[in-house]
């Protein structure tokens, strides 16, 4: 017969009480609004095939001749998919633009912020 000794006791009831009290990820406030803002961008979704998925984003790209801001969603695998935005400048993570969405003077557009967003100025 095995006896519990109150060591091991007070252990488990440790385990068991930091396994519930785990803290939740802080969301970042600006992160979110990235987000929202590129839910109001066109998004293309595609299969990666044999291509690194970066590399299929930019074919399709080429081949649709689709035109900035743009949502690429390139399924890697059954598990994975990788997201890419099409800007001006090129293509970026959609993490990263999440998150310096900002940074990006077609978003702003899409947001209404124009009163900071650089003006193109056309000579012929």
């Amino acid at each position: 017969m095995r006896r519990f000794c109150n060591y091991h006791y007070t252990c488990r009831q440790k385990e068991e009480v930091s396994r519930l009290a785990r803290r939740r990820k802080r969301k970042s406030r600006r992160r979110l609004e990235g987000r929202r803002i590129l839910e109001l961008v066109p998004q293309f979704s595609i299969e990666s095939g044999e291509e690194k998925p970066v590399t299929a984003a930019r074919k399709f790209i080429q081949a649709q001749a689709i035109l900035p801001p743009a949502l690429l969603l390139v399924r890697r695998n059954e598990h994975t998919t990788d997201r890419y935005f099409w800007a001006e400048k090129g293509l970026f993570s959609a993490q990263y633009v999440e998150e310096n969405h900002f940074l990006f003077p077609s978003l702003r557009v899409l947001i209404g912020d124009t009163e900071d967003a650089p003006v193109a100025v056309t000579s012929h």
